[in-house]
């Protein structure tokens, strides 16, 4: 019979995140996988609670699990397994997508005596590292965000409205941009504008489909492409993105700060030049900010 320490070990080595949970939700085991995925060490987290709010795992319409709906609650409460989908909160701010699959712990009579959950990261990211290599060859990504720059999203852009006139496979455009951005730099120098600009960069492209693309357009400008929608599925990525973005943190160790977002968006037509859908993109986004800032305004192509 293999020792506890083999155990451990095993653990210890998995890729993904393991952690358990006492009946009063206390932290008593973080894995190293665990430490990897969310930034946080073992130290910073064993003995803590997860009602303290750590990684502030929230759903896609921005509901905090960990107060109201915590899938470690639902299984010891009824001694099933489960499974969902979450956003964690990293260690540097962002929001990143994890599958969670949790299970009761239970005792040699058979007695609840808390849970393990298991997450793993849902990435977008490992379909495109053949992309990332080729765009540093042809110097076609941003340095600070590592996300695609302009010059590569217009290309990209052309490609899709050729594809449209051809075969009529539509597509919607965002336009993103960061809220009261020049505050950030003012009040906090331009490090922690930098720090913004990069959770903001990592939560929307953690959150995209495979086939999508986003890029950082200039400044604290973000744009984005995504295939293959109808005006509601459109509106519903924008509002999610909008959602994720806000809540993220930046922590700048004088305070947290929270960041927005004021999207405006608008499905291709076939008539559209690149230019023309740009400019009525950035319109809308205008609109968003008009009415209010962190808020989505789309209009049907």
């Amino acid at each position: 019979m293999p020792s506890g320490d083999i155990y451990r070990d095993i653990l210890e080595n998995i890729h993904d995140g393991i952690y358990f949970v006492d009946r009063e939700r206390r932290i008593t085991y973080w894995n190293k996988g665990a430490e990897r995925i969310t930034g946080y060490s073992a130290e910073e987290v064993v003995g803590s609670f997860c009602s303290n709010n750590i990684l502030v795992h929230v759903d896609a319409l921005g509901l905090q699990l960990c107060k109201s709906a915590c899938p470690l609650t639902a299984t010891m409460g009824d001694g099933s397994p489960l499974e969902t989908e979450v956003y964690l909160h990293h260690k540097l701010g962002h929001r990143l997508p994890v599958w969670v699959r949790t299970s009761p712990l239970r005792d040699a009579d058979g007695d609840c005596i808390g849970a393990v959950e298991m997450f793993s990261v849902i990435s977008s990211r490992q379909s495109l590292q053949e992309q990332v290599e080729e765009l540093k060859k042809l110097a076609l990504l941003d340095p600070l965000t590592g996300l695609p720059n302009r010059r590569h999203l217009e290309g990209y852009l052309h490609s899709r409205l050729e594809e449209l006139r051809r075969s009529g496979v539509g597509f919607g455009l965002l336009f993103m941009d960061i809220d009261h951005f020049k505050q950030f730099n003012d009040q906090y120098g331009h490090d922690i504008g930098d720090q913004v600009l990069t959770i903001v960069a990592n939560t929307l492209s953690s959150s995209i489909r495979r086939f999508d693309m986003v890029c950082r357009w200039g400044g604290e400008e973000f744009a984005g492409i995504f295939p293959h929608v109808d005006v509601e599925v459109f509106h519903g990525i924008a509002e999610r993105l909008r959602v994720l973005v806000a809540h993220s943190q930046a922590n700048t160790g004088i305070g947290v700060l929270t960041v927005t977002l004021s999207i405006g968006g608008s499905l291709a037509k076939p008539e559209d030049s690149a230019a023309s859908l740009l400019q009525r993109a950035d319109r809308l986004m205008y609109a968003s900010k008009i009415n209010g800032r962190n808020r989505v305004t789309i209009e049907e192509g």
